[in-house]
Order: C-alpha cells, then structure tokens, then sequence
C-alpha cells in the first residue's frame, strides 16, 4: 500500500481457547472502499472491535496516520479519526437528532451547550455529504433509512476520516440501500475510507474495491473486486464449494391456510395489523417482504398462535379456527422457525437432546403415561443432529454453545422432522454466513417439494426472490397484492416497502421530466 492511513499488524485476540483472530495484518488506503467479508466466527466483528477500541489484542498493533493507536480506547479511536455505525443502532429516540448527534461531544463541566454552532456545522455536513434530515426531529419518529443518516452524521460530525459499517443494509429497503451507497461514494470523493462487513455479495460486487476475507480467524484471501465474483469469495469464506440453491416452481396445491380481513391492535390502542389478508396453498413458498416493523412480528406470532386476541377470520384447510393457541397450532401441523432463536426458537440452559423434545414432550416416543423416555429422546436427538448436521460434540451441552448456523440447524430438526403442513420462517437467514444460509434455504426447498405451505418473513429481497414463488410486501401492517416472482422487480417491491405506489413514483418522475 503506497498511501495507507490504517495498518493493522499481526493482531491476534484469543478468548480463553477459542482464536478469535490469528496474526491478521491489512492496510487500508485513502479513499478506499474495502469489503470484510467471513462465516460467522470467522473474528470479523472481534478485528473490528480492536480497531475501535472495544477490545485489547493479546498481540499485534494498530496504526492510524502514521501514529500508533492506543489499545482499549474507543475515545483515542474516535480522536485518531475512526467512526463505526453498528447495525443496531445507538440513538436515542426520545431525543431530537440535533441532540443524538451532539451527545457526548461536549464537556460535563460545561457550564452552558452551544447548539447554535453544532446546528451550523450539521447542516454544512448534511449539504457536503448529501445527508439530509431535520435537526429538530425526534428519532423515534425517523424511519430506519434516516436513522442511519443520523449514525453517519454522528461520525461525520466527530471528523472520522475511517468509517466501519457493520451490516449496513440489513434493515433497509433497496432504494435505501441504493442511497446508501450514493452516499458512500461521495464519502469517499471527499476523501474518507470506508470498510464495510456484509454477508450480501451483490453489494460487495457493486460497492467495495477490494475484498479481504476472515475464515477460522485468519485472514485466507485478499483480491481486487474487479479480479473476483461471488462464487470465489463464497468459497473462500467456508473453505470449499457451496452447493447452488435451486428453486423449483411447484404447482400449487389446496389452501392450507387462509387469513381474512385480520386486525390487530396493540396494548397501546395502535393497529398493528389491519385488514390484511394471505392465502398459502401446499407446494408454494409466499415470501413476506418489508421493513423492520411494519407488523411482520406480529404475523408471525398470530400464526404461530401467541397471539390470541384479534378481529377476522383463520381458517386451517377450510375450517375456521374459533380459538388458537401454540399447542393448537403445533397440533394442526405448523412448524414455526422464529427471528429470535435464542430467546424463543431455544431455550439456552437446556441441552440439545431437551430442546428436540421441547414442542411434543408430552407425547409418544418421547413419553408414555406421563413419564420421560430418555433414551428415545437421546436415540432421535442423536437421529436428526446427523441428518441436519447440527455441529455439536454431544448431545447432552446446553444450546447456548452452539453457533448462531447449528442453533438454526437444530430449529429446523425439531421442526421439519415433524412433516409440518405450514412452515413459518420468520427471518430464518438473519446473521448467517453464505454456508449457513444455503443449508437453510436447501430445506425450506424441499419441504415444499414435499408438499408443506411455507411462509418466509425476510426483509433481504434478494433472498427471497432466491427461494420464493410469489411475494407480498407489508407496510403498516397490510399486506399489498402478491407478486410472481418471476414478474415483478426490486423497485416495484422496493416502492411499496417505502409506501410509496409504483404508478405514484411514475407519475412525479414524468411531471419533474415535463417541468
């Protein structure tokens, strides 16, 4: 590197026993956009972590500017010029953006703020940098994509020359993320650096100048973006080929599961669904797309029976449904894959063999008149950790050490090995590497092949229009038209995850052409 600004040499952090990272060395140059790239594990997010200050490295050291950055201090970091968004943001919402973006910058034994001039210098980087969004607005108010603006704002402001993005896009519409991008670019015009850790290869490809990719803790490949495609880095990132995923268009079946004209209101008095309606028939996967709160948890969990208190009609096959709870719905064949697996697909302190049998533990083979069978437990724990390839020494260690991949791997054994009629994957990808992810859409394939209704939740359209046969976007909690897959594009869908009708968005691009 002929013009770096960041050199991070022979870190290596260690927890205990597990390599979190191994002698890793990189530069970053000015202006550069570079893409970090690894299964999960692989020390992406300990590496970035070094970088920022949030942990100390047992080895190695890290430079910034020419200047050696001192190790454990995220305010040294920020000093030296370093700035990182999170993916789950750090704003808070009961605050105006003027204030998130000046917390923290001024001294406690100030005697008096000074707004007025961190209102003019916000306003100077919203026009430099093309971030528009008011200062006098509350967060909690924004959408996600404007929050994000208010994240990178809140770096610009500190004067960051380096900015870390971890998962930028992970909960933004595609016209968001296209924005995003914009932005990036002109970040970099003005001479930042970037580095962004994605598990999306179309943004790496799009976005990023090089790639640098972590497998084990170790860095294993660095190349040029133009000098590689997304099958070589796919590879790198697991160390060898993942199988394509191949999605084969069934001819649907009899409905399996009918909403129609569901409201719900929150304990708050607000509508959180609102004459929504969905059809599944068998052999059909319907992909729900949508931003992060627009009533896509409490879908799920009104089909998974937790909730219990709504207006308008469920019908399973063609019987309607008087009253659902999650035993009811287990026993009418819905197989339920949750976005939060720690906190409600698995229970942590339980070990793998208990968490099988958490769902039917109360029925044969796991139990007869009211008594445990143990070794039929263990005989088809051990029986489905084989078949799905759940990574684990035995079967006996608590689900909390398991990998956030073999934790969603154990939820589809105990799920799928049921034959479920209706599978609901609510965000089942959500943090997976590349290898992970294609295991998990392998099997929600083929059990449609098999004949089950299968409704993935995902606000990643790339994903579903991987897996899915039609798709219907949610916003305020409606449910828009499905869409065959093969027919319709990301902007329509895009348009609509923004609430913005596509004929809508036509009609004021002609009439801004005529004026």
């Amino acid at each position: 590197m002929t013009d770096a600004i960041l050199k991070l040499s022979g870190i290596t952090k260690h927890f205990g026993s597990v390599v979190a990272n191994e002698n890793l060395s990189f530069s970053l140059e000015k202006g550069e956009i570079v893409a970090l790239l690894g299964e999960n594990g692989a020390g992406k997010t300990t590496l970035m972590s070094v970088l920022f200050g949030h942990y100390v490295a047992d080895k190695g050291e890290v430079e910034v500017f020419g200047k050696k950055l001192v190790p454990g201090s995220p305010r040294a970091a920020l000093e030296a010029g370093i700035g990182m968004v999170h993916q789950h943001f750090t704003l808070a919402g009961n605050m105006s953006v003027l204030d998130n973006i000046m917390l923290g910058t001024e001294s406690l034994i100030s005697f008096k703020s000074t707004p007025g001039a961190a209102k003019k210098k916000l306003k100077d980087l919203m026009e430099r940098f093309g971030l528009t969004v008011n200062p006098k607005a509350m967060v909690k108010d924004l959408s996600v994509g404007e929050q994000q603006r208010v994240e990178i704002l809140k770096v610009l402001y500190r004067n960051a020359k380096i900015l870390i993005l971890d998962e930028p896009t992970a909960v933004l519409t595609p016209q968001e993320s296209d924005k995003l991008f914009e932005t990036i670019a002109q970040l970099v015009k003005e001479g930042l650096s970037v580095i962004f850790i994605t598990h999306k290869m179309r943004e790496v490809m799009a976005a990023s100048q090089r790639c640098i990719v972590l497998r084990h803790g170790r860095l294993v490949f660095e190349s040029l973006t133009c000098q590689t495609n997304p099958k070589i880095l796919a590879k790198a990132m697991v160390g060898s080929d993942i199988p394509q995923t191949i999605r084969h268009r069934q001819l649907p079946g009899k409905k399996v599961l009918s909403l129609r004209q569901i409201f719900l209101i929150d304990p708050e008095g607000k509508k959180v669904l609102e004459d929504l309606n969905l059809d599944l028939r068998s052999n059909e996967i319907i992909g729900i797309a949508g931003v992060s709160g627009n009533g896509q948890s409490q879908l799920a969990d009104l089909i998974s029976g937790l909730i219990t208190t709504y207006t308008g009609d469920i019908y399973l096959d063609s019987t309607r449904l008087k009253k659902i709870s999650p035993r009811r719905m287990i026993k009418e064949g819905v197989g339920r894959i949750p976005d939060d697996r720690n906190g409600t697909g698995l229970i942590g302190d339980m070990a793998i063999m208990e968490n099988i049998a958490s769902e039917n533990y109360g029925e044969f083979p796991f139990s007869k008149w009211g008594i445990l069978r143990f070794k039929d437990i263990a005989a088809r724990a051990k029986k489905l950790v084989k078949k799905f390839d759940v990574r684990c020494p035995n079967i006996d260690i608590p689900v909390q050490k398991l990998s956030g991949g073999n934790m969603q791997k154990l939820i589809l054994a105990r799920e799928l090995s049921g034959s479920p009629r209706i599978i609901l994957a609510n965000q089942p990808t959500w943090g997976l590497d590349v290898g992970a992810t294609s295991y998990v859409h392998t099997q929600l394939i083929n059990a449609a092949e098999q004949g089950a209704g299968v409704i993935i939740i995902s606000e990643d359209l790339d994903e579903l229009f991987q897996v899915a046969d039609r798709i219907q976007v949610i916003y305020h909690g409606r449910l828009s038209d499905s869409q065959d897959v093969d027919r319709v594009n990301r902007t329509k869908l895009g348009l609509i995850m923004s609430g913005l009708p596509p004929n809508k968005e036509e009609q004021s691009r002609r009439e801004k052409n005529e004026t």
